[in-house]
């Protein structure tokens, strides 16, 4: 799932009274540093308007012709204010991309203010968003108001952007597979389909028995039996595993990888306990390891929710997500917790590959010969971004913040996969979280990026999000 880089459409913008000859100059800039940061571009040919700008409405008709002929090919608008600019033209031009718009706008120089040289972009912006904002076409506007595309501040913008773009784009018409029944003590878990296919997302759902059905079919001698198991003996550390259990585990994951090409699943939830445990003998959690850490986002415990917040989450960081719980006090620290599952977390999140083991907690009352497939070990410190998905009166509700692993240390008997979290406020997130009735679970990705997602999700796909770090105003 991680994507590449988002293809970027140019639009340069034009005022016929103000030096044009600052378009050439803007089109080769803008060309060079997004090439060279990794993105494709998209710009329409120089010849087809005055200077490369589009400086009318009618210019803005060529350009919105233009980029309809490149329907498909790119992931975002970078709307480019060399000069003041046409807000008639942007607006013809752009009403209808239906694609992310950042509009970024040059500085001028102290020393080039004559009428001959200056450009007045400062001003021109505030034009394009105020039409913009009448006609309710969406766009995204960052600090600084103005800023040279070859300013380190600016490349801050487009990565920051390229997240937005990332998740805006994802998070539609995708396909979430729910394997199982919801585990019927986990109300916490439900969720409302409808309000997820009125955002464009739609629910696949399996039952437990086709899943250990096609299991029972698989022959060990096949390629695709072959190949699991040599991939998950790769994986991790099976040294304490029964040889039934990794048996077992190869099947559930051939099966797996059958229903997500099958279904063409974005993302997936599965039921986890008791099942498993009592009629296969396995703890699946190694498998929604690997899963997350091949890019697929996989909650356990069925939490089709936090399934689809990690997918969020994935797309802007470009890295693996994971479902955790909120579980711990960490001494009498108000600001840090212990966050935990029991084994899903991906091996690029952990200090190490981690180690197959039984479930310390299922084994007590299911036999822990019989609940193999957790994958322990301890979080890799650094910051993150966490989120959480719940469905209320057909709306989707997240609520986002950031945090910190610290990597200090939780005693060696403490069982599966967990980190220390430092987050400032955290009483405050947690108040929210209960008030507002959310999920034990919470959704997890490397680094700090808050806030091109919340961005993204409130700005273009319309979800209500709080933020409890911040008051919830921001």
């Amino acid at each position: 799932m991680f994507s590449e880089k988002t293809t970027f459409a140019l639009f340069f913008g034009n005022r016929t009274f103000f030096p044009g000859e600052l378009m050439y100059e803007a089109r080769d800039t803008m060309r060079s540093l997004l090439e060279g940061m990794g993105h494709k571009v998209l710009m329409m040919p120089d010849d087809q308007t005055r200077f490369g700008g589009v400086d009318s409405a009618e210019d803005g008709e060529k350009y919105a012709r233009w980029l309809k002929s490149h329907e498909g090919e790119y992931g975002g608008v970078i709307l480019c204010l060399p000069n003041f600019g046409d807000e008639n033209g942007a607006l013809a031009g752009l009403k209808h991309a239906g694609k992310p718009i950042l509009i970024q706008a040059y500085p001028d120089d102290m020393d080039k203010m004559a009428p001959a040289t200056r450009r007045d972009s400062y001003c021109g912006k505030l034009s394009i968003t105020d039409v913009f904002t009448q006609y309710g076409v969406k766009f995204t506007v960052l600090k600084p108001h103005t800023v040279h595309p070859l300013s380190p501040r600016f490349a801050e913008n487009v990565v920051y952007f390229d997240r937005l773009c990332r998740v805006v784009n994802g998070m539609k018409d995708i396909i979430v597979g729910a394997i199982g029944a919801r585990t019927t003590a986990f109300k916490t878990v439900r969720i409302d389909e409808i309000a997820l296919q009125r955002h464009s997302i739609n629910t696949e759902t399996l039952d437990l028995s086709e899943l250990f059905y096609r299991m029972d079919k698989i022959n060990p001698k096949d390629d695709a039996y072959v190949n699991k198991a040599a991939s998950l003996k790769a994986y991790t550390n099976w040294s304490s595993a029964p040889e039934r259990a990794f048996d077992k585990l190869v099947r559930m994951s051939v099966v797996l990888d059958y229903f997500i090409e099958k279904y063409k699943m974005d993302a997936v939830s599965l039921r986890c306990w008791e099942e498993m445990q009592a009629e296969i003998g396995v703890s699946p959690c190694v498998l929604l390891s690997e899963l997350n850490n091949r890019g697929i986002p996989t909650a356990c415990e069925l939490d089709t929710g936090n399934a689809i917040a990690m997918r969020a989450l994935s797309l802007a960081s470009g890295k693996p997500a994971t479902c955790l719980d909120w579980n711990n006090n960490y001494g009498d620290d108000d600001d840090k917790v212990i966050l935990f599952h029991c084994g899903p977390v991906p091996t690029s999140l952990m200090t190490n590959a981690g180690r197959v083991s039984d479930h310390a907690i299922l084994g007590t009352t299911l036999g822990y010969e019989n609940t193999f497939g957790c994958n322990v070990g301890r979080i890799l410190p650094g910051d993150f971004t966490f989120g959480s998905l719940m469905t209320e009166a057909g709306q989707m509700r997240f609520y986002l913040g950031k945090g910190t692993f610290t990597g200090e240390s939780i005693p060696d008997d403490y069982f599966g996969c967990a980190g220390v979290a430092q987050i400032d406020r955290l009483q405050d997130v947690l108040l929210h979280i209960c008030r507002a009735g959310h999920r034990h679970h919470v959704s997890v990705t490397p680094g700090d990026v808050m806030a091109p997602t919340l961005d993204a999700m409130v700005n273009y796909l319309g979800y209500q999000v709080n933020v409890p770090q911040c008051g919830f105003g921001c």
